[in-house]
């Protein structure tokens, strides 16, 4: 009997916000919790988007990508933060020590995997961890504020249950270098990041000459995308790139890291996004989903410092997505969110409506390709070391 469509999950956990580098620290845990706020009282969480509980990872998943030597100096630093680790990236400015370090970070990846396994094994058809996303981890050391790799598991643990091939797409502002790195000889695994230039951003890697090595050559995709590139820009290189890559790819299944530090407003990065952009590109790679692996879709949330008025809106748009049912732009922000935004903000205003006011639209890579814009430039130096390795023309 055919009891219609799997429904889809968010897993998530109130321990989740555990992972807290302090207050005054860019990556706060309350981006988090005013998402689901917002998600919650927009009606997204519910029939339609399953709210599931995260178990630990255990030291034998988070070694499939981490050395043990590393997990022992995670463990070490959470029974006394007082004492860094600084050759393990623990202790730094990014990567601040906290107590329980290690059970904050590896309930992440708990989450993660638990996304991963719920789309493998068809109880949902997407599912999404806004946890999770920390894709600068490296397998022996923390960066970027990444302690372990989640999305890194995640994948490994789809290959080892059989995936064939897995396509991973990063959206951060941040190049994700971690997942790249470790699958960077894997022919199984298609790592595409759209970043800003490592020119003017951490962590200084991600460019288009960056494809792969040995038999993985081929397997990573970077379009590293000048300062300032806005909405019309970002989807431009995004369409004129990934579809084609990932379609003759074939995976089984998408995974993708929607950080949103591509905002206007967010601090730290140089992109100008707008909420509305961001919404535009998780339809993008829902939409990429359906068409080349049956819908199955694995979302993680990453970067974002506009913790109030930016994350909040963007997490609860991909999360009404995942769902199924994407959120009108211009719907109200409900009065209840708007007073526990303004109240953190000490009676700043908080964000009206679910939109930026933006309507995102882009020139077709196809209508021709300007050598004075550098943006074009920066696809034009993606597609021509990647594309010829699928057979295609990385001319328009």
């Amino acid at each position: 009997m055919d009891h219609g469509p799997t429904p889809a999950s968010v897993v998530c956990d109130d321990r989740l916000t555990g992972y807290d580098f302090g207050p005054s620290h860019p990556m706060a845990p309350i981006r988090v919790d005013l998402a689901m706020e917002l998600a919650g009282e927009l009606g997204v969480v519910g029939t339609d988007l399953l709210r599931v509980p995260a178990a630990p990872a255990d030291d034998d998943l988070l070694a499939t990508v981490h050395t043990p030597a590393y997990i022992e100096a995670v463990r070490a630093v959470s029974a006394d933060p007082s004492v860094p680790n600084l050759a393990a990236g623990l202790g730094t400015e990014d990567n601040p020590t906290f107590a329980d370090m290690h059970a904050a970070s590896s309930l992440i990846v708990g989450a993660s995997v638990e996304a991963a396994r719920r789309v493998w094994t068809g109880e949902s058809l997407h599912a999404v961890n806004v946890c999770g996303g920390l894709h600068h981890a490296m397998p022996d050391r923390a960066s970027g504020f990444c302690i372990y790799n989640d999305v890194a598991v995640a994948i490994r643990w789809l290959l080892d249950q059989g995936a064939q091939r897995v396509a991973y797409v990063d959206v951060d502002a941040h190049h994700g270098d971690g997942v790249q790195q470790v699958f960077y000889d894997d022919p199984r695994v298609l790592t595409i990041s759209l970043h800003e230039t490592p020119q003017t951003l951490f962590p200084g890697t991600g460019l288009a000459s960056e494809i792969g090595t040995g038999d993985g050559v081929g397997s990573a995709v970077n379009v590293a995308l000048p300062p300032g590139t806005s909405d019309a820009g970002w989807l431009r290189a995004y369409h004129a790139v990934v579809p084609q890559l990932v379609r003759e790819f074939k995976p089984d299944v998408l995974v993708t890291q929607q950080g949103c530090d591509s905002h206007m407003d967010d601090p730290l990065t140089n992109l100008m996004l707008s909420v509305d952009g961001q919404r535009a590109s998780y339809l993008a790679l829902r939409d990429l989903a359906q068409e080349v692996c049956g819908g199955r879709w694995v979302a993680y949330g990453g970067g974002g410092y506009a913790v109030l008025d930016v994350v909040p809106r963007a997490w609860a748009h991909l999360m009404a997505i995942v769902a199924g049912h994407p959120i009108d732009p211009e719907t109200p922000t409900p009065a209840h969110w708007r007073e526990h935004v303004s109240a953190l903000k000490s009676g700043g205003s908080a964000p009206l409506r679910m939109t930026d006011g933006r309507s995102p639209s882009y020139r077709d890579w196809r209508e021709g390709y300007d050598p004075a814009s550098w943006l074009d430039r920066q696809i034009l130096a993606t597609r021509n070391a990647l594309f010829p390795l699928y057979g295609l023309d990385p001319m328009p």
